[in-house]
């Protein structure tokens, strides 16, 4: 790792998301000056614990809960500008205020009704063989993004290219709607007139975020980029169909906020201490029914976003070492070690087999991963709590081993563990980040 006088830390979730990033976004912000998200939409969902409450993020960095910080909403984000006013409103309600330290990239592109409708039908039409998305345009905006269809904040900002840009892409969207989905099209002048006034309310928050981050590096401040989702969900790396539409991987941080990536100093990747995903796709270490409900009620396994009950099962080590491999991992931080206090026995999958092959590192074959048997190693469980442990040495001596066992697995020193949702539930191996 380069040695300067920054610390310019990547945060990602190693798994299929949902790992418990909002947490440790939460702790890292203290130590940092900058807090950039650079890719998805209000299709994530990050939980903080603030003031005794759960505060969920969608699009505003978690960092944005701590005075003086600066938070950044990058070029890789899609925004859906109702909603960011939305959090805004709901963070001031909280006491928490955002003025002149939250900042949007001009780059960003907008998501409009017809991202979401389209998102919503495409959805619905594809029945039993959908991706389980969640129908807020995400898609069909990064699509418009690469098929330059797109309209970005910059182009809404001038009034002129705006109705210009609306007029072509609306044209080719309601010819969709009608031809393909046989549904009623959009009025030209209720998005132009509605998306005219938010233009005026997004205006102070526009920026030019790859020279404001620039001019921040180069002034020895320090930057925690937020990936939302997780490495297995990117569209290269991931489960490809069953994957978010933008690259939540670490290479994500650097196309998605233009900061370059001899900056970067430190990528960190978040994991449970079991796995879990939300929606449709492969899932080999998914547990049995009655376990499956036991987890989830103990890990309060619910999606942030949607609500949907998450998937649960064993940690899969080909998943983790995947993400290692693909994000340049540093260090792993493990959330709801908690979870699995009373279970008398734990499994750590360490190999696929299917066909009569086995697989030790993580396949690209969609066929592969959907009738992969996992091949398990078996740990005794600790049956004790770990909730109130301060210190590696507090906890029991199966929780250890078991860590343990996942360093050597992975290959990659555990730096933090989390034993329960609150700030102080949390054990920081060599103090580190203390």
């Amino acid at each position: 790792m380069r040695k300067n006088k920054n610390h310019n830390v990547v945060l990602v979730g190693a798994q299929w998301g949902d790992e418990g990033k909002g947490k440790i976004i939460d702790l890292l912000a203290q130590k940092s000056d900058y807090i950039v998200r650079y890719q998805g939409g209000n299709n994530a969902g990050h939980t903080v614990c603030f003031d005794n409450e759960k505060i969920v993020l969608h699009l505003i960095p978690s960092g944005i809960l701590h005075p003086k910080k600066i938070c950044v909403i990058g070029n890789g984000v899609v925004i859906d500008l109702e909603a960011f006013f939305e959090e805004i409103k709901m963070l001031a309600q909280n006491g928490v205020s955002v003025k002149g330290r939250l900042f949007v990239s001009d780059r960003a592109h907008v998501i409009f009704p017809y991202h979401k409708l389209i998102d919503q039908l495409r959805e619905d039409e594809k029945g039993s063989k959908k991706i389980g998305t969640t129908k807020k345009g995400i898609g069909p905006c990064y699509a418009d993004k690469a098929n330059r269809l797109g309209i970005r904040v910059v182009d809404l900002m001038n009034p002129h290219v705006f109705r210009e840009r609306l007029k072509i892409v609306l044209a080719e969207k309601n010819l969709m709607l009608k031809k393909i989905f046989n549904h009623a099209p959009f009025s030209f002048d209720e998005i132009h007139r509605t998306y005219s006034r938010l233009r005026k309310r997004i205006a102070p928050y526009v920026r030019n975020t790859s020279l404001l981050l620039d001019q921040a590096a180069r002034s020895g401040k320090k930057i925690l980029f937020e990936g939302a989702q997780g490495t297995l969900l990117d569209v290269d790396y991931g489960t490809y169909p069953y994957v978010t539409s933008s690259n939540a991987s670490a290479g994500g941080a650097i196309i998605g906020t233009g900061m370059s990536a001899a900056r970067i100093d430190e990528v960190i990747g978040v994991v449970k201490a079991y796995t879990t995903r939300v929606g449709e796709g492969p899932f080999p270490t998914e547990f049995p029914p009655q376990l499956m409900a036991h987890i989830r009620e103990r890990g309060e396994e619910y999606g942030a976003t949607t609500g949907r009950p998450r998937r649960c099962g064993w940690f899969d080590a080909l998943v983790t070492r995947h993400s290692v491999l693909v994000n340049g991992l540093s260090e792993i931080v493990v959330m709801k070690l908690d979870v699995l206090d009373d279970l008398p026995k734990i499994k750590i999958c360490v190999a696929y087999k299917f066909r009569g092959r086995r697989y030790r590192d993580f396949p690209s074959d969609i066929e592969v991963l959907e009738g992969a048997r996992p091949i398990y190693e078996e740990h005794p469980g600790w049956q004790s709590s770990t909730k109130f442990a301060k210190k590696w040495s507090e906890l029991p001596p199966n929780a250890r081993k078991y860590l343990k066992r996942l360093e050597q697995l992975l290959q990659v020193p555990i730096s933090i563990v989390s034993v329960g949702s609150e700030r102080s539930q949390t054990i920081f191996i060599n103090g580190r980040y203390q």
